[in-house]
């Protein structure tokens, strides 16, 4: 008679044996670049060749979505339905990468295949985010053969080929198939733990929008021997600008750039949730970002307003001349409680009022992802929490939210859900660059949790 012991034995076993292995070196070896036009094919193959078998192999029905947004890639959405009478849970996982850039990768790596160098898995798409939705369905697959072809709940699966490139059309697609995807809760992988060593749970992520703010004075640029004293700088002047939204220690200036105070709930679950300090991680300015606040409650409880580029003149090659004009790209991350709707006035109101006339705001603001966070003592954070502990012997962290940023709006909002994200990457993965990799500890770690967390969903 299988039990919750003998089957995450028998996916750990899986590991052991190179079974996920051979699972994951086909899905990196499909070069998924959402960023390159030409990859169409390359991408469908991902969710046909790639995902497709597995999912068929457990019964599910599976579809085949073109992108609502022209010129990207398309969308498969998955059933297995067991009964009525069974919670309904809701996958997600995107099958693109970033571009692959392979001459950047160490001792001729090949990021189109998995490469095992002691704890590490390199490859493109190992970490973000072929991996971890491969541990996902590796363990449900677990679940099915040990219970004789049944998991004891339904599960519905939504797989993007866009993520990387934000997710163009996954709003859509959800409002278009809102009954296809309804579920009592979202379980899906993507991100980093807060260590490689302690298992997370998030509830959501913070927001992210990025604003342009420039500056033209003049054509072309005029000797500053001549004219320097006499003309306005737009560099200055920009600069000035910037210092007036943020401060030299990063902490933000403007109320309607702030979030609200910092909830008991949030604070609480924060308490135990420590940051930095890990392999390939930058140490933390201590004396950096909003005073009064613990580092964890900065990163993952307060808005973060950062200057991403800033450019006057030919900084390559300068001329002794006062250049016309300046701009500068601006991101802010933001908590749940912040209302971005109106940043665009916000922001021209605020110049204004400092005497900057000359600075221009972007006039069309939008948001590239929404801030979403479920409230730490939903009865389903209980539950994943007290599943993952008895499988690893100690509570995971809980994060109220990412810092950084996913398309979890159009769950936590377009499809109404509760969300539980539980990653299998970790902070020194180096997605998106160079040399990313996963850590074969975390994977088997990782394929031991799930199997035990869809073990207990079919339990009850």
């Amino acid at each position: 008679m299988p039990t919750r012991e003998t089957t995450i034995d028998n996916v750990r076993s899986l590991f052991d044996s190179d079974g996920f292995l051979e699972m994951l070196r086909p899905l990196v070896a499909l070069r998924t670049e959402s960023q390159e036009k030409n990859r169409h094919d390359e991408l469908r193959a991902f969710l046909t060749d790639g995902i497709a078998p597995h999912l068929k192999a457990m019964g599910f029905s599976i579809g085949l979505h073109p992108n609502p947004v022209n010129a990207h890639g398309d969308f498969m959405i998955a059933e297995r339905h067991e009964s009525d009478d069974r919670p309904t849970i809701l996958i997600y996982g995107h099958g693109d990468t970033v571009r692959c850039e392979p001459a950047q990768w160490r001792n001729n790596l090949d990021p189109l295949a998995v490469t095992i160098d002691g704890d590490r898995w390199y490859g493109r798409g190992t970490a973000d985010n072929k991996g971890q939705h491969a541990i996902n369905i590796a363990a449900l697959r677990t679940v099915f053969d040990a219970r004789g072809g049944r998991l004891g709940f339904n599960v519905r699966l939504i797989l993007e080929t866009g993520e990387e490139v934000g997710s163009p059309g996954l709003h859509e697609i959800c409002r278009q198939h809102k009954d296809a995807l309804a579920a009592d809760v979202l379980i899906a992988s993507d991100g980093p733990r807060l260590t490689a060593d302690r298992p997370t749970i998030f509830l959501g992520s913070r927001g992210m929008v990025r604003f342009g703010l420039s500056i033209d004075l003049r054509d072309g640029a005029h000797h500053s021997g001549n004219w320097g004293g006499l003309l306005r700088n737009p560099g200055t002047i920009l600069a000035h600008a910037i210092a007036t939204l943020v401060d030299a220690r990063g902490t933000i200036l403007v109320e309607g750039l702030r979030p609200p105070p910092i909830s008991p709930a949030v604070r609480q679950a924060l308490a135990d949730i420590k940051v930095g300090g890990g392999p390939d991680e930058p140490d933390i300015d201590s004396d950096w970002g909003e005073p009064g606040l613990t580092a964890e409650e900065r990163v993952f409880g307060w808005n973060s307003l950062e200057v991403l580029a800033f450019k006057t003149g030919n900084p390559e090659r300068p001329l002794n001349a006062i250049p016309g004009n300046a701009s500068a790209m601006m991101q802010l991350r933001y908590v749940v409680g912040t209302d971005v709707s109106k940043l665009a006035g916000i922001l021209r109101a605020h110049f204004d009022r400092a005497g900057l006339p000359w600075v221009k705001v972007e006039s069309q603001i939008s948001e590239t992802m929404a801030a979403t966070r479920l409230d730490p003592n939903d009865p389903w954070v209980t539950w994943a929490k007290a599943s993952i502990a008895k499988t690893t012997g100690a509570p995971p962290a809980i994060l109220p939210n990412l810092g950084g940023s996913i398309p979890n709006d159009a769950f936590a909002d377009i499809l109404g859900m509760p969300t539980i994200w539980i990653p299998h990457s970790y902070p020194g993965c180096l997605q998106h660059g160079p040399d990313e990799h996963l850590l074969g500890s975390v994977v088997r770690n990782g394929l031991g949790i799930m199997a035990g967390l869809f073990w207990d969903l079919g339990e009850k």
